[in-house]
């Protein structure tokens, strides 16, 4: 497999290198619940309340990955800086206590949602019906949480080595995996939405192996070993988490924003709405994929020429993130507007759901485009390292204006579940707006000066 030179390779082309496999690990990723949604919507009679059953459990997923993201995309920047700086020693510590905590995470966080797992899901917006399909989904799901971190958690250290591709394969067999035995538990066992989730279980404990196999390997030029707890630096945990804080809140806030809107719509629509909303974040999650590879290809060439301190090359990574991003963004809300009922039969096909996911759809997506200048701004945050800024404006656009717009436009719009598809769009060009404007003026500029200066 052929590795990434950042440090002399052509900007754009490392930035595809990494990308474009991260694109494709993402979307391989991405099946482990999608696919559970697109078989579960299609059980005939109760498909559409258990298909909003798994919406409910989505928080959890979500929470999972934030504290994933608070290890892995906190601990691979530093890595990648280190790296370019030529210290391999800090690299290696960084990557093995990353590690550490990752484990160590995945087996608090199975305990503590295992056993409030039903108090917590009625708090998050679950009736009596939906319940009882919820519970036994999150109960199964979550006894994989170790699988599932160490999967996702570990690969941005592979990528940040240059073996992006081998990140894709590490996760495409567990998609497929997925793929596969989804719907053999779910129809052929009878399982449904248990089905589901031990499929999903089963499929991330083999893309944990294959994770494990590399970075065990003679392939790898860092990685994990008997060893690997004693290089556990605390300090470097410290650092870790500081960085890493600001993906944890992203992912966080995703998850309380689910919560918001779950509640707001069981209020005011009832089960069918929070079954719509699914397949509105459904649609979400498949086209937000490209444009957090784009970033997340961008980042560890981002970092790696800022610890290198090779500022010409820095600006025109996020130069090209920025230009792709939005080229990107802009032809997806193009192809909503047109194509929205493609969309959601992806999901569904239950006709009592299309219209009103339809019309959700094209009013949540509604600004679309500015979702590129949010990602842009705190990509390049979460990548020099500068986290508060990240934090701020993931919480500026989530907690500031997405919770209070969903909980009070429902009194103001009618009809009332419109309030809560508008507060995205809302919320998309304040945040996305004021993050890249920030990034522009506290690091593209300055960064611009220096390499002016350099050139005189």
């Amino acid at each position: 497999m052929k590795k990434v030179d950042f440090e002399n390779g052509r900007v754009g082309h490392n930035i595809a290198m990494v990308a474009l496999p991260m694109m494709a690990a993402q979307v391989l990723s991405l099946l482990y619940n999608i696919v559970d949604r697109i078989y579960i919507g299609r059980i005939p009679v109760t498909g559409t309340l258990e298909l909003g059953s798994i919406g409910l459990c989505f928080p959890f997923i979500t929470l999972i990955l934030a504290f994933t993201n608070l290890f892995g995309a906190g601990g691979s920047p530093l890595f990648s800086m280190a790296l370019g700086g030529g210290n391999k020693e800090k690299a290696d510590t960084i990557l093995s206590t990353a590690f550490t905590l990752l484990v160590s995470t995945a087996i608090v966080l199975t305990v503590i949602l295992e056993v409030f797992a039903e108090p917590m899901l009625y708090l998050f917006g679950a009736s009596d019906t939906t319940i009882v399909y919820a519970l036994p989904y999150l109960r199964i799901y979550v006894t994989g949480t170790v699988f599932a971190m160490v999967a996702t958690g570990m690969n941005p250290f592979i990528n940040a080595q240059g073996y992006s591709s081998y990140g894709m394969r590490t996760v495409m067999i567990g998609a497929v995996s997925n793929i596969v035995l989804d719907p053999v538990f779910i129809f052929v066992f009878g399982m449904g939405v248990k089905g589901a989730a031990v499929a999903t279980v089963i499929s991330q404990f083999f893309s944990a192996v294959f994770v494990i196999k590399f970075l065990t390997g003679k392939k790898a030029d860092f990685g994990i070993s008997k060893d690997t707890i004693h290089k556990f630096r605390s300090s470097e945990a410290l650092r870790i988490t500081a960085l890493g804080i600001s993906s944890f809140v992203m992912q966080f806030t995703n998850s309380l924003v689910a919560v918001v809107c779950n509640n707001v719509l069981s209020t005011f629509g009832g089960d069918i709405y929070v079954s719509v909303y699914t397949v509105i974040s459904s649609v979400r999650q498949i086209l937000d994929v490209p444009i957090g590879a784009i970033s997340d290809g961008s980042s560890p060439v981002i970092s790696f020429n800022y610890g290198a301190k090779r500022y010409d090359r820095l600006l025109k990574a996020i130069r090209l993130s920025i230009i792709a991003g939005t080229a990107y963004t802009f032809c997806m809300w193009i192809f909503i507007l047109a194509f929205p009922h493609f969309l959601v039969h992806i999901f569904t096909s239950d006709k009592d759901i299309m219209p009103l996911a339809v019309s959700g759809l094209r009013l949540y997506f509604a600004a679309f485009v500015f979702q590129s200048l949010q990602y842009g701004g705190q990509s390049v945050f979460k990548s020099l390292g500068m986290n508060k800024k990240a934090i701020f404006f993931s919480l500026f656009r989530k907690v500031v204006l997405v919770v209070p717009l969903t909980m009070l436009l429902p009194y103001i719009v009618n009809p009332s579940v419109n309030g809560v598809y508008l507060a995205e769009p809302i919320s998309n060009i304040i945040g996305g707006m004021a993050a890249f404007t920030t990034m522009i003026l506290t690091v593209y500029i300055p960064c611009r000066r220096k390499v002016a200066q350099a050139n005189k």
